[in-house]
């Protein structure tokens, strides 16, 4: 397929090959979601905890007498029920990674990838260069795009310049892509890729890299 390429003031100034087997994947609604849960849930760290009962800090000694008081049996101050006590079945330390083949991933990211090109919301632009980090610069290129919502860059490799540019602009990320994924291309409205970051994903993933 054919897509448009623009300059940094949102100018067209040609068009691009890209893969049909990237940008041009079937919806799978399902695998997606898949891929999507999976990447969330890796990405938890697992470490929240409470205490219960066994481990709370507390005297064992009986709170008051078992009779003749007219008042409910209390045994523990580290009885749940208790202000201070345990937590009744709590959060403790878990893994929550999920394994997902490399075939599914593979397909979930151009399912994703398909989605945004049915969505129009994919802008080729021909280059991005910064000498310094500014963060004007970025600003003004997602400005003459005219794009509304969260936007992700993606470029060639990783530039520095780019990414601190980016840094304190809410709503712009910067990614490399070769570190795409199916989460953060379903996540963002928009997706600006450079020609160079277009030619690589179509690389891996396409039909010359991505068959595995």
């Amino acid at each position: 397929m054919k897509l448009q390429v623009k300059d940094n003031t949102g100018k067209i100034v040609g068009s691009v090959a890209a893969s049909d087997q990237v940008w041009g994947a079937l919806n799978n609604d399902a695998l997606l979601h898949q891929a999507v849960v999976a990447q969330l849930a890796n990405k938890r760290r697992g470490t929240q905890s409470t205490q219960t009962r066994a481990t709370v800090s507390f005297s064992t000694k009986k709170i008051r007498p078992q009779k003749g008081t007219g008042a409910s049996r209390q045994g523990s101050r580290r009885s749940p029920v208790r202000v201070g006590g345990g937590v009744a079945h709590g959060p403790h330390p878990r893994n929550h990674r999920q394994r997902l083949p490399k075939k599914m991933r593979r397909q979930a990211l151009r399912i994703a990838l398909s989605d945004k090109i049915r969505q129009e919301s994919v802008t080729i632009i021909d280059d991005l260069r910064i000498e310094a980090p500014k963060s004007s610069t970025i600003r003004d290129i997602v400005k003459a795009l005219d794009l509304k919502g969260r936007t992700l860059i993606v470029t060639g490799s990783t530039d520095q310049n780019i990414v601190k540019s980016a840094g304190n602009l809410p709503g712009i990320e910067v990614q490399a892509a070769a570190l795409m994924n199916s989460l953060e291309a379903a996540s963002f409205t928009n997706l600006v890729l450079t020609q160079d970051a277009l030619e690589a994903i179509d690389k891996l993933w396409g039909s010359s890299g991505g068959n595995a």
